[in-house]
């Protein structure tokens, strides 16, 4: 009779991703989902590498050499950047860690894990549509069909609001308070958090039109804002629905407008809104709250990010090289 696996290692997954994340660190359904892949990856690098199935899988398989080749494996196989290797490196040191809380014997192993440094990241320009690319998206959904008119609105609510897609799709009907003084929209963001965000009168137009067509009455608070019909069924809009019809629109608005960019995704929308805002004027104060950050320097990669405004600045530099007086001269509060 074929001895049954050590399930030691299954035992300690399962008690990090249903009990540890979500009940003593708080951690939300979107970041416990994001360390529950590491786990996966973990998994199929071990059945894809080594010939280990799942159920073989044991503590005894951790060591840093192998921590390092599954990085490794990241890279080459996955395409993944460095941000996304210390992501992953960062879930396996706190799974360990975990382990190693619960049972002593498994500190070897979290000090294995603990050898391996992260990489080092380079930070990249801050991609976002310019106004006409954006217009040009924005364009694309046929607003006197049902399916154009959610689509469009959904594309308006990414950029208006500059929230994540996974929160924008929490967003429920109670969520809108569309009759107050400043009309807003509630939505969740990382750590639970709750903010308000404004929308303008154009926005608020298109979802009133929107909920007339997809909410009628009765309405109830708990009904999400965006929906799909399964099996006669409303459920969540799933993100990689979003998705598709943002990459879709985006095909079709390139045909005609050649700055839409190659890779347009969801989260696009919201950099570009931030880069809107801050050519707008708006301090990163102000932005830093708008987008949810929970540091200032998060945001502040948009001031260094908009190289049309550096050429602004120089180009009023020099032009005020070039007068007559130095531009002191005759300004004593300069």
């Amino acid at each position: 009779m074929k001895p049954l696996p050590d399930a030691t290692f299954h035992r300690h997954v399962r008690g990090f991703l249903t009990a540890y994340l979500p009940r003593q660190k708080g951690y939300s359904a979107h970041t416990i989902k994001a360390y529950r892949e590491t786990l996966n990856l973990w998994r199929s690098f071990f059945a894809q590498e080594k010939q280990v199935g799942f159920l073989d899988l044991t503590f005894d398989h951790v060591n840093a050499a192998v921590i390092d080749e599954f990085l490794g494996w990241l890279e080459t196989a996955r395409h993944c950047r460095a941000t996304t290797r210390n992501h992953r490196l960062a879930v396996l040191k706190s799974f360990f860690h975990y382990a190693a809380t619960q049972d002593p014997a498994l500190v070897a192993v979290y000090a294995e894990a603990q050898k391996i440094p992260g990489t080092k990241t380079v930070d990249r320009p801050v991609d976002y549509l310019s106004e006409t690319a954006l217009r040009a998206i924005l364009m694309q959904p046929d607003g006197t069909t049902d399916r154009g008119a959610r689509d469009q609105v959904l594309l308006i609510l990414l950029y208006d609001t500059a929230a994540r897609i996974c929160e924008l799709l929490d967003v429920r009907l109670g969520d809108l308070a569309l009759q107050a003084p400043v009309p807003v929209v509630y939505v969740t963001g990382k750590g639970r958090k709750m903010r308000a965000i404004p929308l303008l009168d154009k926005t608020v137009d298109h979802l009133r039109y929107y909920l007339e067509r997809f909410h009628p009455e009765p309405i109830h608070d708990r009904d999400f804002l965006f929906y799909t019909v399964r099996h006669g069924r409303r459920g969540r809009m799933s993100e990689d629905t979003a998705a598709y019809w943002v990459k879709r629109y985006s095909a079709m608005a390139r045909i005609e407008c050649p700055e839409v960019p190659e890779a347009v995704h969801p989260h696009l929308f919201r950099h570009t809104r931030a880069m809107h805002l801050y050519q707008g004027g708006m301090p990163l104060s102000y932005i830093k709250d708008f987008l949810g950050h929970a540091q200032l320097h998060t945001t502040d990669r948009y001031a260094s990010a908009d190289t049309r405004m550096l050429r602004q600045a120089l180009e009023q530099i020099e032009s005020a090289e070039v007068q007559d007086h130095p531009v002191w001269q005759d300004n004593e509060a300069l």
